[in-house]
């Protein structure tokens, strides 16, 4: 396993990186399979692990935290604040006091008294960006946090955060973790210029784009039984778009002597400005399969017939799991009230 800087924090971690939302009761509900699965990937070198609260409701978080005794001090371990935890409106979002309580239970369930990357999952329009650094300011003065970033920000807020965090003295984010995927390139026309200007590192989610870069995904092919992710992405999975491109890609990884997986994988790895590449195996053969392909690179021939299938900085189809601005969602946003209408 090679090893990278996390933009230029120091750290170094794995070009894998561990991500765990697939334990616990939204993927693999069995906590002794799931963490012979983590300990195969550190095992192998992985050294960089990645969850969430609310990944299963704080049960990922549990497992990892059982799967990293007596091996913590060598694992970078990160995870998030953001999505509801209960019925309170306030266990969510990324206020200072959720966040100041949130943590609190990600370290209980963690079994750690420190986090190296804490992150914000996606942003909240309704709180000021400084609010949340400001939180994060001071997790890090406490030691409690090593090092701050983000998830899936829109590069205007991904700015807004660096310029704050540079006029008021905040501690600023290190890290973004965006979609990117052969499927999914739109981060490659700001995002990762942003970045790189920035010294961000960054961890991309999704490589395989929900499974459909596994090539279980065909055209006149039945959709994978219950209980899979394509249940939860019908939409993304039957998207004609997606599936177009996949039909080509697969001859196109056959000819290369590689399967889809692997060149797909090895895609968000040759982008210079990606420092990690997360893995979601549920089960220890996904996890198998993925590590086979650790040692493949991608020549700038091959590189170069994907441009042509799939040009640079394109989105195929929709993401089901990026995120949407509220105005985009909800009519109301995006309209005057009736009798302002009326008035003007």
């Amino acid at each position: 396993m090679q090893y990278r800087t996390l933009g230029r924090t120091g750290i170094k971690v794995s070009r894998y990186c561990l991500g765990a939302m697939m334990f616990g009761a939204g993927g693999n509900p069995d906590h002794d399979d799931s963490i012979r699965i983590i300990h195969k990937a550190l095992d192998f070198g992985i050294n960089f692990v990645d969850t969430a609260d609310r990944y299963s409701a704080g049960e990922s978080e549990e497992i990892v935290g059982k799967a990293l005794k007596g091996r913590r001090d060598n694992i970078i371990l990160a995870t998030k604040v953001h999505g509801a935890m209960g019925n309170d409106p306030n266990q969510q979002g990324n206020s200072r006091r959720w966040i100041m309580q949130a943590v609190e239970n990600s370290l209980r369930r963690l079994q750690t008294d420190y986090i190296d990357l804490y992150q914000i999952h996606r942003p909240a329009p309704d709180t000021d960006i400084e609010e949340t650094l400001s939180a994060f300011t001071d997790l890090m003065r406490a030691g409690k946090v090593r090092a701050i970033g983000s998830s899936t920000f829109p590069v205007s807020e991904i700015i807004e955060a660096q310029w704050v965090a540079e006029r008021r003295g905040l501690a600023r984010f290190r890290t973004e973790q965006p979609p990117y995927s052969i499927l999914d390139r739109g981060i490659e026309r700001e995002v990762l210029p942003v970045a790189e200007r920035y010294g961000m590192g960054v961890t991309v989610w999704s490589p395989l784009s929900k499974g459909m870069l596994t090539g279980r995904y065909r055209k006149g092919l039945p959709m994978p039984g219950e209980g899979t992710r394509a249940k939860i992405f019908a939409k993304q999975m039957s998207d004609e778009r997606n599936l177009d491109v996949v039909e080509q890609l697969v001859p196109l990884a056959g000819e290369a002597g590689l399967s889809l997986t692997h060149m797909a994988m090895a895609f968000v790895m040759a982008h210079p400005s990606v420092t990690s590449a997360i893995l979601g195996p549920r089960t220890m053969q996904h996890l198998d399969d993925l590590l086979a392909g650790a040692a493949v690179r991608l020549g700038d021939d091959l590189l170069n017939r994907i441009d042509q299938i799939v040009p640079p900085g394109t989105d195929v189809g929709p993401n089901a799991a990026a995120y949407v601005p509220p105005a985009i969602l909800k009519a109301e946003l995006r309209r005057r009230p009736v009798a302002e209408r009326a008035a003007a």
